[in-house]
């Protein structure tokens, strides 16, 4: 599961990445610097993990992660093959969900691409871009349907589902507005059907954010605000005096909420496992049986599932060991009908 950064050029995306990832990607004061995407996984952050290793005094800590992709900075004209043009558009289409910067600092040290910082014009600049591919996307479908004379009632369905799509995009109206019928339409790949949270690219001389919450409040999108470059400093610092810094600088960790609301984003949860040899976070989606979620360990625990012993994470905390848990009769034996939810502590009964 990726999520992809996009936006205009010279707006921080890749130095967003580099922030997220440590990864060095290239980045510098010239558009399309990033030609081909370039990933990062990241450790998602989690309190309750680095709780139970306290706990259990577990030799090892194991994060979720995430997968961040790094895309080339798009321009007015993508969708008729402007700058990086379909390309662009392509590896957009490969990515689950959407991180769209947005800057909103001034810094006459970095040029802008149209000339002057406005947030809501490179929104509507990107947004419009996405629209007008799906557009393509939709109606070469509707033709070709069309054209086929199929007596086939999915094919039937299946043309007015993209009519209701093709309207929607000629009144600027994202797909990701309309769950279901993304649902129902989710073979094409849409770009206005994927989560999207907007990234503010913040300083101590930035824009009113205002805008951009508009869109997201309009969009079905979230808003997350970070200094760019502030982050980019502070993790370039050797780990013990990252904290410190961060206090002479007043400075939020920005990097975890972005982490965060990716996760969010693609429909992820986090179920937990806890021990003397590790503690670690599993990565499932939401709604997730318990068997489903054994094979995210190993299969043989799916194939040769018993029942799963669960308690919630608070309870631990609350209580303090497993032995009160336990006594106090908070500990669950479930069974293969239980949808395991985030922050389950679990353990798997199996026989194979």
């Amino acid at each position: 599961m990726e999520v992809g950064i996009v936006g205009l050029p010279n707006v921080g995306k890749s130095s967003l990445f580099n922030a997220l990832t440590k990864a060095n990607a290239q980045a510098s004061n010239f558009p399309f610097t990033t030609i081909e995407p370039n990933v990062g996984v990241v450790s998602v952050p989690d309190e309750r993990l680095e709780f139970l290793t306290k706990t259990f005094a577990s030799a090892k800590t194991v994060p979720a992660t995430i997968k961040f992709v790094d895309i080339a900075g798009l321009v007015k004209g993508a969708s008729q093959g402007e700058g990086l043009g379909n390309k662009f558009l392509s590896h957009i289409r490969s990515v689950d969900a959407i991180a769209e910067v947005v800057r909103v600092f001034d810094d006459p040290n970095v040029i802008h691409v149209h000339g002057s910082v406005d947030p809501d014009s490179d929104i509507s600049t990107i947004n419009t871009e996405l629209l007008l591919a799906d557009l393509e996307v939709a109606t070469k479908a509707l033709e070709r349907l069309t054209k086929e004379k199929s007596t086939d009632p999915y094919a039937f369905k299946r043309i007015r589902e993209l009519e209701k799509a093709i309207n929607l995009f000629n009144s600027d109206v994202p797909l990701r507005t309309k769950p279901e019928l993304a649902q129902e339409l989710k073979e094409f790949q849409f770009l206005t059907a994927k989560p999207l949270m907007y990234v503010a690219n913040t300083s101590d001389h930035s824009h009113s954010t205002e805008a951009i919450q508009e869109h997201a409040d309009k969009e079905g999108a979230v808003l997350v605000a970070i200094n760019v470059k502030a982050e980019l400093e502070v993790v370039e610092l050797p780990e013990a005096e990252q904290n410190e810094y961060r206090t002479e600088l007043g400075l939020k960790s920005g990097l975890g909420e972005v982490i965060k609301a990716g996760y969010e984003l693609l429909g992820l949860i986090t179920f937990l496992t806890a021990g003397p040899d590790e503690s670690r976070a599993w990565t499932i989606t939401k709604g997730m049986k318990a068997p489903q979620a054994a094979g995210r360990i190993h299969t043989d625990f799916e194939k040769g599932f018993i029942r799963a012993q669960v308690y919630a994470f608070g309870d631990l905390k609350k209580y303090g060991s497993e032995k009160a848990i336990r006594d106090a009769g908070r500990l669950r034996s479930e069974g293969k009908d239980y949808t395991v939810a985030d922050g389950d502590v679990v353990e798997f009964l199996f026989n194979v």
